[in-house]
């Protein structure tokens, strides 16, 4: 059996390795353990349409818009219209992943906040639902390469984390809009981990929860 074991880690007061994600949202801790105040903050604010026209013009209003806000260290909702998710589905396939370690999983004065899903290097992960992406980035902290996507699900601000994905692999940057069941990039075992899994996390108005019983309420 593939296994996907997280190691606690420290806490230091650094800045998002990639500087188009600053501002976004935090996630204050590395790796998967943290301390019982750690959140990922969001804030979900849509937007009005922009006024280009065409597809191009679209995509460079909106990377504009996106780099203008996050270096002011504004929410991605004050750039990008957040969509509203109709659907959730499970971030890997079935029969594609074992899980492992859970939330509230016991770590050295810390506790873990996510569900690991256990699979070989180079299995697919998508999109648990329609969002925008705050984070995308080849190394943060001990996370490893990591994505973010923010949405908003049953009028609440929802973020999914998806982390330790393979080198290379990332489909979506940085204001990106995604659809549920998108491919976003392959598990991998990249920051502080022992095999290889993705580790899943859901924060619900800045506060997290655990995956699965969340995954369950509303897959379907």
């Amino acid at each position: 059996m593939i296994t996907g074991i997280a190691l606690p880690s420290l806490n230091p007061d650094a800045e998002p390795v990639s500087a188009a994600t600053a501002g976004v949202s935090a996630l204050q801790d590395v790796a998967q353990s943290y301390s019982s105040t750690d959140e990922i903050r969001a804030e979900i604010a849509p937007r009005g349409n922009f006024s280009a026209t065409t597809p191009t013009e679209i995509d460079e209003t909106r990377s504009r818009a996106v780099a203008a806000a996050l270096a002011a260290g504004m929410p991605l909702g004050s750039a990008v219209e957040i969509p509203i998710a109709h659907q959730v589905v499970m971030p890997m396939a079935a029969g594609a992943y074992s899980f492992t370690d859970g939330f509230g999983a016991s770590r050295p004065g810390r506790s873990h906040l996510g569900q690991d899903f256990a699979a070989p290097v180079g299995s697919p992960i998508n999109a648990a639902m329609d969002g925008c992406v705050s984070r995308s980035t080849e190394s943060y902290q001990g996370y490893g390469v990591t994505i973010q996507i923010e949405s908003v699900i049953d009028g609440e601000a929802v973020s999914t984390v998806y982390s330790h994905m393979n080198y290379g692999t990332r489909a979506v940057q940085v204001g990106e809009c995604v659809t549920a069941g998108q491919y976003i990039g392959d598990v991998g075992s990249t920051g502080y981990v022992f095999g290889s899994c993705l580790h899943f996390e859901v924060h619900v108005d800045s506060v997290p929860v655990d995956p699965m019983p969340w995954l369950s309420a509303h897959v379907g």
